[in-house]
Protein backbone atom coordinates (compact mmCIF):
# COMPACT_ATOMS: atom_id res chain seq x y z
CA UNK A 1 0.00 0.00 0.00
CA UNK A 2 2.53 2.50 0.65
CA UNK A 3 3.83 2.04 -2.82
CA UNK A 4 0.17 3.05 -4.17
CA UNK A 5 0.08 5.82 -1.49
CA UNK A 6 3.29 7.25 -2.60
CA UNK A 7 2.37 6.98 -6.41
CA UNK A 8 -0.84 8.86 -5.79
CA UNK A 9 1.12 11.88 -3.94
CA UNK A 10 3.11 12.25 -6.43
CA UNK A 11 0.56 12.07 -9.04
CA UNK A 12 -1.57 14.59 -6.77
CA UNK A 13 0.58 17.16 -6.14
CA UNK A 14 1.87 16.91 -9.76
CA UNK A 15 -1.60 17.45 -10.98
CA UNK A 16 -2.10 20.29 -8.64
CA UNK A 17 1.42 21.98 -9.03
CA UNK A 18 2.29 21.13 -5.49
CA UNK A 19 6.24 20.98 -5.00
CA UNK A 20 6.29 20.26 -0.86
CA UNK A 21 8.10 17.76 0.90
CA UNK A 22 4.22 15.45 2.09
CA UNK A 23 4.88 13.53 6.22
CA UNK A 24 2.21 11.22 4.95
CA UNK A 25 3.06 8.98 8.33
CA UNK A 26 2.24 12.48 9.75
CA UNK A 27 -1.06 13.25 8.21
CA UNK A 28 -2.05 9.54 8.52
CA UNK A 29 -1.84 9.45 11.81
CA UNK A 30 -3.35 12.23 12.50
CA UNK A 31 -6.63 11.53 10.54
CA UNK A 32 -6.57 8.08 12.93
CA UNK A 33 -7.05 10.36 15.25
CA UNK A 34 -9.43 12.70 13.96
CA UNK A 35 -11.48 9.51 13.01
CA UNK A 36 -11.16 7.73 16.05
CA UNK A 37 -11.33 10.19 18.54
CA UNK A 38 -13.96 12.48 17.11
CA UNK A 39 -16.00 10.56 13.71
CA UNK A 40 -14.42 9.03 10.75
CA UNK A 41 -15.48 12.10 8.50
CA UNK A 42 -13.52 14.54 10.75
CA UNK A 43 -10.53 12.79 9.09
CA UNK A 44 -10.60 14.29 5.55
CA UNK A 45 -12.48 17.18 7.07
CA UNK A 46 -8.75 17.82 9.52
CA UNK A 47 -6.22 16.86 6.93
CA UNK A 48 -7.93 19.47 4.55
CA UNK A 49 -8.04 22.41 7.11
CA UNK A 50 -4.53 21.56 8.40
CA UNK A 51 -3.59 22.31 5.00
CA UNK A 52 -5.60 25.43 4.42
CA UNK A 53 -4.10 26.45 8.12
CA UNK A 54 -0.58 25.43 6.84
CA UNK A 55 -1.03 27.56 3.67
CA UNK A 56 -2.03 30.81 5.78
CA UNK A 57 0.56 30.29 7.70
CA UNK A 58 3.51 30.46 4.70
CA UNK A 59 3.26 26.93 3.67
CA UNK A 60 5.96 24.31 3.88
CA UNK A 61 6.77 21.20 5.54
CA UNK A 62 6.94 23.11 9.32
CA UNK A 63 3.99 24.90 8.75
CA UNK A 64 2.22 21.57 7.80
CA UNK A 65 4.20 19.75 11.12
CA UNK A 66 2.94 22.63 13.37
CA UNK A 67 -1.11 22.40 12.30
CA UNK A 68 -1.07 18.65 12.39
CA UNK A 69 0.36 18.64 15.77
CA UNK A 70 -2.00 21.37 16.81
CA UNK A 71 -5.00 19.42 15.15
CA UNK A 72 -3.83 16.53 16.77
CA UNK A 73 -3.79 17.67 20.21
CA UNK A 74 -6.94 18.95 19.69
CA UNK A 75 -8.40 15.58 18.57
CA UNK A 76 -7.01 13.88 21.74
CA UNK A 77 -8.89 16.43 23.76
CA UNK A 78 -12.04 16.15 22.20
CA UNK A 79 -11.65 12.39 22.57
CA UNK A 80 -10.75 12.96 26.37
CA UNK A 81 -13.59 15.74 26.82
CA UNK A 82 -16.15 13.93 24.85
CA UNK A 83 -19.37 12.51 27.00
CA UNK A 84 -19.50 8.98 25.43
CA UNK A 85 -15.71 8.59 24.48
CA UNK A 86 -13.98 8.50 21.25
CA UNK A 87 -15.77 7.58 18.36
CA UNK A 88 -19.06 8.86 18.96
CA UNK A 89 -21.12 9.78 15.73
CA UNK A 90 -18.69 7.46 13.18
CA UNK A 91 -20.16 6.96 10.26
Amino acid sequence: MDDVLKEWTAAVKADLGIDIEVDRALLLALAGDAAHGVARPAAPLTTFLVGYAAGRAGGGPEAVVAAARQAGELAARWAGETEHGPGVGAV
